[in-house]
């Protein structure tokens, strides 16, 4: 007996793939979606005899039918298509890779074109939106003859298209054509083009999903004997917790025990009711048992600490045998002991964030699933004095606990979009580098010009007080000032702002400086501005080392030089 192949829809955002699945299963999820991309990965059964009324192509040609349909998963735009996996890679057994004709390969294509490869995942591409070609017109059911048929500048602007994605295909080291060139699809992918919108194209990528899945996929469709699945999420409905999940291998009954993985300790659970997800719906039947592959929704006696993305298998006498294989799996999970730590929602997602970091180079201390809380901001700040780089937390598709008070020595970076993610962590890794770089470097020196305030003196001597603004640089209290003339007044004792005493201020600022030995009458009154003062030594420093510095801290930079060698022309030369 052989099960349903899963088969999962991923591709960049906006590409079309909750639309391909609405017209394969006649259905209009899509309208549903607030801003109509997929909120939650959803699972449609696709039954054979369903197969055969969307695909012609297999009465016509005679193919025997021996799948008894699909289990399509449709997987949010935003994130990595990995959040279900099982053990040996993911729990697809097809994917469907859609991409925009008109977009080709953006960065979330290229994100999941890395974790197909990573885990061995058999792909075909659907090359969606062909009716938006300039020109395209529907003349004939069958694609191949339909391209044929189409005017010279939309078949040229088409065979444009095309090359560009087989080329960037090519790029990742993949081999692809158009389906029906493809002599052993096991060398190169197929390419299927086709309109989500019109439905053009769409019997041809069910007879291809059929054709693959009876051809090279016959053993691991095999039915086994013990029941093993993946945990989906836990939905909360009426006081009551629902468990959805993913039915892979086996027969699974109401009643029966499974034992489901943790990071701890396995739990075990009585299935007190079972539900199987409806042929070409979101709704759920009450069932005494279900055979794989479906989508089932599950009440146990027990709930908590189930993780999304944890696996599961029905419990016999064969708890420690489990018990090793959980271990395994959850051994992948291996980190470094130094660099950033990261959350994500699933046992998947966060394969899916490792193994995107691993290929940057990026290390990671801590991996785990749920919310970022104050635990994770206590290991974070053990980075702070051996490499503040890595004092960072790196959150996919989570929230932030509320009692987690925002610390300004910690980093939180959160999307749910990884490669958004990774940009927006290596560019914060390599201001954090620039700015220790730069303390190293330049010690307690510091750049600045202040705007004398005159209308703001609180007192004129012993010390004098007055108010200045910050017109480029960082104010910062012992840093010794001159005038326009070169005249050295003062160190700067203290800084205040609304009666708040202050170590240092930035630029645009408005705040008090005291300068003790100073009388603001006879040696400021004339004064617009004033700067920070140098040596020559810390002048070639800060000239050498020009790149740390923002672009006003270059131009008073410049300005100092100037008034140096007004009178000294020799000063920094």
């Amino acid at each position: 007996m052989i099960r349903q192949p899963i088969v999962t829809v991923c591709g960049h955002v906006d590409h079309g793939k909750t639309s391909l699945l609405d017209s394969i299963r006649g259905t209009k999820f899509t309208e549903k979606e607030p801003g109509l991309i997929t909120q939650k990965i959803s699972f449609t059964l696709f039954p054979s005899e369903q197969i055969k009324k969307g695909c012609y192509l297999i009465d016509k040609y005679g193919i025997p039918l021996k799948i008894p349909g699909f289990l399509f998963i449709d997987t949010p735009g935003h994130q990595a298509f990995t959040n279900l996996r099982k053990r040996g890679g993911s729990l697809a057994d097809l994917a469907i890779l859609v991409i925009d004709i008109n977009e080709g390969i953006m960065p979330q294509t290229a994100e999941v074109l890395s974790i197909l490869k990573q885990n061995k995942t058999p792909f075909v591409i659907a090359l969606n939106k062909i009716d938006r070609l300039g020109g395209w017109r529907r003349l004939d059911e069958d694609i191949k003859a339909n391209l044929e048929l189409q005017a010279l500048h939309t078949q040229e602007q088409f065979q444009e298209k095309l090359y560009k994605i087989t080329a960037a295909l090519s790029s990742h080291n993949f081999k692809s054509d158009l389906f029906w060139n493809v002599e052993d699809f096991t060398k190169k992918l197929a390419i299927i083009p086709l309109s989500a919108k019109t439905q053009e194209g769409l019997p041809e990528l069910l007879m291809v999903l059929c054709g693959l899945s009876q051809k090279f996929l016959s053993k691991q469709l095999s039915l086994g004997e013990d029941a093993k699945g993946v945990i989906f999420e836990i939905k909360k409905e009426k006081a009551m917790n629902y468990i959805q999940a993913i039915l892979y291998d086996g027969i699974l009954k109401q009643n029966d025990e499974i034992l489901i993985a943790t990071f701890d300790k396995p739990i075990i659970a009585k299935i007190r009711a079972l539900e199987e997800i409806l042929p070409l719906s979101d709704k759920f039947s009450f069932k005494k048992e279900v055979i794989a592959a479906t989508g089932i929704r599950m009440q146990t006696t027990q709930a908590e600490k189930i993780l999304p993305g944890m696996p599961f298998q029905i419990l016999k006498d064969n708890i420690e045998k489990i018990e090793k294989e959980f271990k395994k799996q959850l051994e992948e999970i291996k980190t470094d002991k130094q660099g950033i730590i990261i959350k994500a929602d699933s046992l998947g997602s966060l394969e899916a964030l490792l193994l995107m970091l691993r290929q940057n180079r990026i290390k990671v201390l801590k991996a785990s699933i749920g919310n970022i809380n104050k635990q994770d901001i206590a290991l974070a700040k053990t980075n702070l004095n051996e490499n503040p780089v890595n004092a960072v937390i790196l959150g996919f598709n989570v929230k932030i606990d509320e009692e987690v008070t925002q610390d300004t020595e910690i980093k939180i970076i959160t999307d749910e979009i990884v490669y958004k993610l990774i940009e927006n962590l290596q560019k914060w890794q390599l201001d954090k580098a620039k700015e220790i770089e730069r303390i190293r470097l330049l010690g307690l020196a510091s750049i600045f010009k202040l705007e004398i305030l005159s209308n703001y003196v609180f007192r004129d001597r012993n010390p004098a007080i007055f108010g200045v603004r910050i017109l480029g640089g960082k104010l910062k209290q012992g840093i010794p000032v001159i005038d326009e003339n070169n005249n050295e007044i003062a160190r700067i004792k203290n800084i205040q702002q609304e009666g708040k005493n202050l170590r240092e201020a930035s630029s645009g600022e408005e705040v008090a400086i005291s300068l003790p030995g100073t009388t603001f009458d006879r040696q400021l009154k004339s004064c617009k501005s004033i700067y920070s003062d140098l040596t020559e030594q810390q002048f070639r420093n800060f000239k050498k080392n020009k790149d740390l510095l923002s672009e006003s801290e270059k131009k008073i930079l410049q300005e100092i030089a100037l008034i140096k060698r007004k009178f000294k022309p020799t000063w920094g030369v």
